[in-house]
C-alpha cells in the first residue's frame, strides 16, 4: 500500500477508471438526493477507539457507499480513509480533487459513527503531493490539518509518509511542529487528537529516514500514538506473515531506543502493522489468509494496537489467482476474509475489570466528580461536594484504570506536561488511563510520571483536576474506596 504500486496504479495506470468511479459516485449521490441542495453534512463525533482494533485502509476514490459495505459485509467498526493530499497547493482534499466536506463522505462517516464505529483520516500515501511538502510554513500546515480534523470531527489521524516525502527532512520537521502545536491546541480546548505515523519497513525494522522522522517528532513535543509499519513489498519471495512479525519485533526494539521511559508493554501498544493483502506489487510476495491469521494471533498476544491492510477494495478473490489488481487480492479467499480475520483483535483489552467501587475524596474533603454527570468523551473531572450520585462512584480497577459512568479517568491527549487536564474518555487501555496508588496517598499516572492534582490548589466546587509534578501536598492526596 503505501510504498505501493497498486496505489500508484490507482492513480496512474487506472486513473481513468478512478476518475470514472468518482464521477459515477458523485452522480449516484446526486440522484439519491434529487431536489435537495448540495450542502455538505457536518460530521458528528465518533466514539473513539479501543486498546486493540483493526482499521484497514478504505479508498476514498471509490463511492462512499463502500464504507457501509465494509461495515455490513465485514463487520468493520473502524477504517482508515485514504488519502488526504494537496490539490496542488496548500489545500487539503481527498485524493487531490474531492472536497473534505464532500456530502457523500461526511454522510457516510455519520452513518458509520451512528452504528458505533469511527474513522481515521490518513494524510499522504504514495501518490500526489503530501501536505507537509505543499505547505511551506508551520502555521499554514497546521491550519490545513485543523480544517480536516474539524470538518470530519476526528480524534485520530494517520500520517502515511513514504517515497520522496520521507526523505524531505524540512517537510518532516515542519509537519512534526504543526502536529504538535495542533495537538496541544486541541488539548487546551478539551479535545483529543491522536497521531499515528505509517512508515515503510524492512523485515528487520525501520530504515534510517523513518527513525530520524520519529526522533524529530519526539524532539518537537509531538505525542505519537502509534507507529504503523508497511509490511509489504520487500522484494524477494518470503513467508509474508513471518516477515511482518520480524518487522514488528525489530520495531519494538527501535521504539524503545527513542521512547526510553516506556515499558515493553507500552511499546507494543504503540505498534501498528499493515501488510498488502494477497499479491504484492513485487509479485513474488503473496500475503495469504493463513499469513493474516498468523499475524493476528501475534498482534493479540503482544498487545499491538492496530492492524490494517491495503486495502478494503481488494478484499475479495480475483477471477485468476496470482493476479496483481487494485480491485481484488489475487489469492484464494472468501469476500472480506482478511477484514474478518484482522477484526477479531478489535476491542481487545476493554473488558471492565473487577475492583473497589465507591467515592474518591480529596482536597477540602470534596469528591472527585464527573461534571454534570456527563458521559461524552472529554467531560471534565472536577472537585464537588460529595452527594452520593453515580458521577462520584468510581471503580479502582485491578487493571490500573479508574472508572465512572462506564468510562475511564484519562489524561487529555495522553499529555505529560504539568497542567494537562483530566477528563472522562472511552476506556482504551492506553497509558493515559493508568493510575497507581502510592503509600503517600498520591495517585500517579506512570505514563507521564505525574500525579493527580487539584488545580490552584483550590477546593471550590468545579475545581478542575490535572496532572502535576508529584510532591504529596494536600491537593494531591486522595482517599480511595475501601
Amino acid at each position: 500500500m503505501l510504498r505501493n504500486l497498486t496505489r500508484t496504479a490507482a492513480a496512474a495506470l487506472a486513473l481513468p477508471a478512478t476518475v470514472a468511479a468518482l464521477l459515477s459516485g458523485a452522480a449516484g449521490q446526486a440522484s439519491a438526493t434529487a431536489g435537495q441542495a448540495a450542502v455538505a453534512v457536518a460530521a458528528a463525533a465518533g466514539p473513539g477507539f479501543p486498546a486493540q482494533y483493526a482499521a484497514p485502509y478504505l479508498e476514498t476514490w471509490n463511492n462512499p457507499s463502500t464504507l457501509a459495505d465494509a461495515r455490513n459485509g465485514a463487520g468493520l467498526k473502524y477504517v482508515t480513509l485514504a488519502f488526504v493530499i494537496s490539490d496542488g497547493g496548500c489545500n487539503a482534499t481527498f485524493n487531490g480533487n474531492t472536497p473534505i466536506t464532500d456530502a457523500g463522505w461526511t454522510g457516510a462517516i455519520n452513518a458509520h459513527r451512528a452504528a458505533g464505529g469511527d474513522v481515521i483520516a490518513s494524510f499522504g500515501g504514495a501518490s500526489g503531493t503530501e501536505l507537509g511538502q505543499a505547505c511551506t510554513s508551520v502555521a499554514a500546515l497546521q491550519a490545513q490539518y485543523k480544517r480536516v480534523v474539524d470538518a470530519l470531527d476526528l480524534t485520530r489521524i494517520d500520517l502515511d509518509i513514504e517515497g520522496g516525502a520521507l526523505a524531505d527532512t524540512a517537510a518532516n520537521d515542519r509537519r512534526n511542529q504543526a502536529l504538535a502545536q495542533l495537538q496541544q491546541a486541541q488539548a487546551a480546548a478539551g479535545k483529543r487528537l491522536d497521531v499515528n505515523y505509517t512508515l515503510p519497513v524492512a523485515p528487520t525494522g525501520l530504515l534510517p529516514d523513518s527513525l530520524s522522522l520519529l526522533s524529530n517528532a519526539k524532539s518537537r513535543g509531538l505525542n505519537v500514538n502509534a507507529v504503523n509499519i508497511m509490511t509489504m513489498d520487500y522484494g524477494p519471495a518470503m513467508d509474508m506473515g513471518q516477515a511482518a512479525i520480524s518487522a514488528a519485533e525489530g520495531l519494538h526494539t527501535q521504539l524503545g531506543r527513542i521512547w526510553t521511559a516506556k515499558t515493553s508493554e507500552q511499546l507494543w501498544a504503540m505498534e501498528g502493522n499493515t501488510p498488502m493483502i494477497g499479491v504484492n506489487d513485487t509479485q513474488a510476495e503473496v500475503f495469504t489468509t493463513a499469513n493474516a491469521q498468523t499475524l493476528t494471533d501475534f498482534a493479540r498476544s503482544r498487545g499491538i494496537q492496530l492492524l490494517a491492510f491495503w486495502a478494503v477494495g481488494r478484499d475479495k478473490a480475483c477471477a485468476t489467482n496470482g493476479t496483481l489488481s487494485s480491485t481484488c487480492s489475487g489469492t484464494p479467499q472468501s469476500a472480506y476474509q482478511f477484514s474478518r480475520t484482522f477484526n477479531t483483535v478489535t476491542g481487545g483489552g476493554t473488558t471492565p475489570p473487577t475492583g473497589r467501587t465507591g467515592r474518591i475524596t480529596g482536597y477540602g474533603g470534596k469528591c472527585v466528580d464527573v461534571a454534570s454527570a456527563g458521559t461524552a468523551n472529554g467531560t471534565a473531572i472536577q472537585l464537588w461536594d460529595c452527594n452520593g450520585t453515580g458521577a462520584q462512584s468510581w471503580t479502582v480497577g485491578t487493571d490500573g484504570t479508574v472508572r465512572a459512568l462506564g468510562k475511564c479517568l484519562d489524561v487529555t491527549s495522553a499529555g505529560t506536561a504539568d497542567g494537562t487536564p483530566i477528563q472522562l474518555w472511552d476506556c482504551n487501555g492506553t497509558g493515559a488511563q493508568q493510575w497507581q496508588a502510592r503509600a503517600d496517598r498520591t495517585l500517579v499516572n506512570p505514563a507521564s510520571g505525574r500525579c493527580l492534582d487539584a488545580t490552584g490548589p483550590s477546593s471550590a466546587n468545579g475545581t478542575r483536576l490535572q496532572i502535576w509534578d508529584c510532591y504529596a501536598a494536600a491537593n494531591q492526596q486522595w482517599t480511595l474506596p475501601a
